[in-house]
């Protein structure tokens, strides 16, 4: 929620924006090692940065990709979700957005092991 406030000493009137969010309940993400962790809205938003580097990707778009996530996420109403399901919705998300900010996240989430799965990968891309 965005708020536009005004100092409260009547001989400054300094008006300024101030920027609220709802906080929500805990999340755990269940890692793939098995340990858990909270919930990073951070951590998330700096993975959708490396993945978008120098592309015409606006930080309002990466956002709103983090702000889409989170609603479904909390929508299921369970305390922990797995690292998993994070990964795949935001390279389902980024697939319609950029190809090459989809391949460079894949290619960190997947960890692909050698040449062919990445090239596996790159033919889900091209069209047919």
């Amino acid at each position: 929620m965005r708020r536009r406030r005004e100092c409260l000493d009547p001989r400054c009137k300094h008006r300024f924006t101030t920027y609220e969010r709802m906080e929500q309940p805990r999340l755990r993400v269940g890692k793939k090692d098995g340990r858990h962790e909270n919930y990073s809205r951070e951590k998330l938003l700096s993975g959708l940065r490396r993945a978008c580097e120098k592309r015409p990707i606006s930080e309002n778009q990466m956002e709103a990709i983090a702000t889409e996530l989170e609603r479904e996420l909390f929508a299921r109403g369970e305390n922990e979700v797995a690292s998993a399901l994070i990964g795949e919705k935001v390279m389902e998300a980024l697939r319609g957005l950029d190809p090459v900010a989809y391949i460079r996240f894949a290619s960190v989430y997947r960890s692909f092991g050698d040449i062919e799965s990445f090239r596996e990968e790159l033919k889900t891309l091209l069209p047919k």
